[in-house]
């Protein structure tokens, strides 16, 4: 099956069909959204599951992918959040003793097309050039012309709420000990755990990876997540040690609600903050967002912490960030990223919070930011004393 990737500036990209509507006799697939580009190696299941990929279609310039098939280990949420996926090559047949399903199985039964065969790079570049452009994937290929105009149509991520579309509908407490929510990843002991006190943390959910459930239980905090609109009231009423806001799809700026909650909190609990949570700080301290040109999307992102001069490799996955010029005298620049000495990390100079615009969780990624959750847990026993 042929099919399409037509952009909102009339550029086509044709290929070969995989993943949903690829099946010649099946019904024919289109999925619109932003499209942007992760050059992540590995770890292509986890992107297609982070909700921070919502309205958004995922060029990946590693040339090939599915090879390893997908595991339920690797999920980073219960279904794939991405519109469609743009490869170079995309395998039909996994090997891997942990594989159970190949990703062409995988994302069709999910509803996500896929074109592949296609020049990647071509892709790229156009988007670096351009920016982030609307696109629709199709295996309804006959009036290319239409194509356009929807991806055209389609609504900018620009002043997009998508955060209480992709959040919980309900309240839950995090269950560390189910056997689905642990990877066995021997980089990531858990026996010293027991030998602390445990800790409430109340984690908002605009997105939230599995990982990060992980890791805050790793450091023996008992979690319990709340659905992105939760006010802080109830969030206090809970009595926890912290608060973790979480990362999320789309732009910072309508969620006005989120905003408000980190104001009614500032000062009363230790909060915590990546990706969309570290922009609503921004927003909450005073601050302005804007977006970027084309993102930051990957696992091998280089950031300066500004503290101790090391430098970082990161996963990141952003379209928009804080103006450090905006914030207020009150707030400190603690990390940078080096590719374009964006802002990266702030935290405030009195109060207990502090944030970073990346993913220190990983999956996929590096391991080197895995301590700013003990950072945080030490925030939270300080705070206590």
């Amino acid at each position: 099956m042929q099919a399409v990737l037509a952009l909102e500036d009339g550029r086509l990209f044709w290929g070969k069909a995989f993943g949903a509507g690829s099946d010649a006799n099946g019904p024919a697939v289109e999925r619109v959204g932003e499209v942007v580009f992760n050059t992540s190696l590995t770890g292509y299941q986890e992107i297609f599951t982070d909700p921070s990929y919502a309205g958004q279609i995922v060029v990946l310039t590693n040339p090939h992918i599915g090879n390893y098939g997908t595991s339920p280990s690797d999920a980073e949420s219960a279904r794939p959040y991405i519109e469609g996926l743009v490869v170079r090559e995309f395998s039909p047949v996994s090997s891997n003793w942990r594989s159970t399903e190949v990703a062409d199985e995988y994302l069709e039964r999910s509803g996500v097309p896929v074109i592949s065969e296609i020049d990647t790079r071509a892709v790229v570049r156009h988007l670096r050039a351009n920016g982030c452009l609307r696109g629709v994937i199709s295996t309804a290929v006959e009036d290319t012309d239409a194509l356009v105009a929807k991806a055209r149509a389609h609504k900018k991520m620009d002043g997009t709420d998508l955060a209480s579309v992709v959040t919980t509908k309900s309240s839950y407490a995090w269950d560390a000990s189910e056997p689905k929510n642990e990877t066995g990843d021997k980089l990531l002991p858990v026996a010293d755990a027991a030998a602390k006190d445990t800790l409430h943390v109340v984690a908002y959910d605009f997105g939230i990876k599995q990982n990060i459930l992980r890791m805050l239980t790793r450091e023996n905090c008992r979690v319990t997540v709340v659905p992105a609109k939760t006010s802080a009231a109830d969030v206090l009423a809970m009595a926890p040690d912290g608060v973790f806001f979480s990362n999320g799809p789309g732009d910072p700026e309508p969620l006005e609600y989120a905003v408000k909650n980190v104001q009614e909190m500032q000062g009363k609990v230790p909060m915590f903050g990546i990706c969309l949570g570290h922009q609503i700080f921004g927003l909450a301290l005073g601050g302005k967002t804007y977006k970027l040109k084309f993102g930051h999307h990957g696992g091998n992102h280089p950031i300066m912490n500004l503290e101790t001069g090391k430098v970082e490799i990161t996963a990141q996955n952003h379209n928009f960030n804080v103006d450090p010029e905006s914030l207020p005298a009150d707030v400190e620049r603690t990390h940078t990223n080096l590719n374009d000495d964006t802002l990266a990390g702030l935290r405030h100079k009195t109060d207990p919070m502090f944030s970073v615009q990346y993913h220190p969780e990983a999956s996929p990624g590096p391991h080197d930011s895995h301590y700013l959750f003990k950072d945080f847990r030490k925030m939270m026993e300080d705070w206590k004393k």
